[in-house]
């Protein structure tokens, strides 16, 4: 698919079938977000890929108090793959959105629907997130950037906005 068409036709999906992403495919869209661009190259992103599906039961409870709800906040998504980044790195927080941004792409090339979720910041400040990374050996200061939910959709694709008058300046 042509990587122009892949960004102007990828949209936010809020409805998922429970199919679970084929491991391969899964595997190529995370590599494709270990190359975004970093400040520097210096790589601050760490990605947490879940399928698991208790871990992921948890997390969505985790979001979901956060919010103030009890609905899913990922949408019945399969797959979370968590971006959070060293706090350490001044670009920190721009090199973990271009992680996102990358997730989201590489997904929608393949097929994949995707959504961004936000909360991950107040998810791995808590004890309960915190201790998900003191389990799986995550050391450092790291902070949320987001989860990228995965799978396949359930619905029509949403129809893009119309970009918005005045949203380029141009200087000649």
């Amino acid at each position: 698919m042509d990587a122009l068409y892949n960004m102007l036709t990828r949209r936010s999906i809020r409805k998922y079938k429970p199919d679970m992403v084929p491991e391969e495919i899964l595997e190529k869209i995370i590599e494709v977000g270990t190359y975004a661009a970093t400040g520097r190259g210096l790589q601050s992103p760490i990605i947490i890929a879940v399928t698991d599906k208790k871990m992921r039961d948890r997390l969505s409870a985790l979001n979901a108090s956060i919010m103030g709800t009890d609905a899913d906040p990922f949408y019945g998504a399969p797959v979370v793959l968590i971006v959070l980044a060293d706090k350490s790195v001044r670009t920190y927080l721009y090199d973990g959105s271009l992680v996102m941004g990358n997730l989201m792409n590489a997904a929608h090339a393949f097929g994949i629907s995707s959504c961004w979720i936000h909360r991950a910041k107040e998810e791995f400040e808590s004890r309960e997130g915190k201790k998900i990374l003191d389990d799986l050996g995550i050391t450092g200061d790291y902070e949320g950037i987001g989860h990228c939910i995965l799978g396949y959709s359930d619905c029509p694709d949403p129809v893009p906005r119309e970009r918005k008058k005045n949203y380029v300046y141009y200087i000649k």
